[in-house]
């Protein structure tokens, strides 16, 4: 494999950007390819076999463009997939996993919330995490059905978008979290509201930057590092509506982004 081939990336929606943005922090020489399922969002309220559907066809899509690495960029596909994609596919996959056990290491009151989709929150990975981390300490898990189509509209503040913010976090104050894991990457672009709802007494934990750092140590350790000191590209696709996406995907990812949208056999 070339090493100056692109890293693949894909979520169900614009959620993953918030993982590009670490990635791109870790690794600024790589060129990214990024793909949102914006025309299937949200995939928490999806079956596990819709999902490996998606995800398989998300990442032929990447391999076609020259994909060296797959980064699952979301919770849900991760739960649903991420193993499926394994035994299907013969490159490296880095996948999420809700920050469970962080979180549980940087409680004081030995309470910690979870907010995730359905799908993330009824999965077995998140129980075996839970299982392995949670010995001792007290969680409270939260769906929150909506949030991420708030994300996908580009509404990170909105009074819609508050109202869902308190809805799904105040179980979790009535319970005394000191800690709130996102086990959703749209919800990382919520960090402000968030805060804001549940006060600066709360952290806010998500595993952006360590998934960074383990496609980093993956990339290293198949010699599959780019070693160009020019900074890398990045390329923007989407299963969803093109007439709003520029506007969504420039907000998320800071500057002025191009999008495309997929081939039609990968709709």
């Amino acid at each position: 494999m070339n090493t100056t081939a692109p890293i693949g990336v894909f979520d169900s929606g614009v959620g993953g950007l918030s993982v590009l943005h670490d990635i791109r922090a870790v690794l600024p020489n790589e060129d990214l390819i990024y793909v949102a399922d914006s025309g299937h969002v949200p995939y928490g309220s999806k079956s596990q076999e819709y999902i490996q559907e998606r995800s398989i066809a998300l990442t032929r899509f990447l391999i076609e463009q020259g994909a060296k690495t797959i980064v699952v960029a979301c919770n849900t596909a991760t739960a649903a997939a991420a193993t499926r994609l394994r035994s299907v596919f013969s490159l490296p996959i880095v996948a999420m996993e809700p920050a469970v056990k962080p979180a549980a290491a940087a409680t004081r009151s030995a309470v910690i919330g979870v907010l995730a989709t359905v799908g993330t929150i009824k999965s077995a990975q998140l129980a075996a995490l839970l299982e392995r981390f949670g010995q001792g300490i007290e969680v409270v898990t939260q769906p929150c059905p909506g949030l991420v189509e708030q994300v996908e509209a580009g509404d990170l503040d909105g009074p819609e978008t508050r109202t869902l913010v308190e809805r799904f976090t105040a179980p979790l104050m009535q319970r005394s979290v000191d800690t709130i894991v996102l086990g959703c990457t749209h919800y990382p672009f919520l960090c402000p509201l968030i805060a804001d709802v549940v006060g600066a007494d709360v952290a806010l934990i998500d595993t952006g930057a360590a998934v960074a750092r383990q496609l980093q140590r993956v990339l290293s350790s198949h010699d599959l590092l780019n070693q160009s000191e020019q900074r890398g590209s990045e390329q923007f696709w989407t299963s969803g509506d093109l007439r709003d996406a520029p506007r969504v995907f420039s907000c998320l990812w800071g500057r002025s982004a191009e999008v495309r949208r997929l081939p039609e056999q990968f709709l």
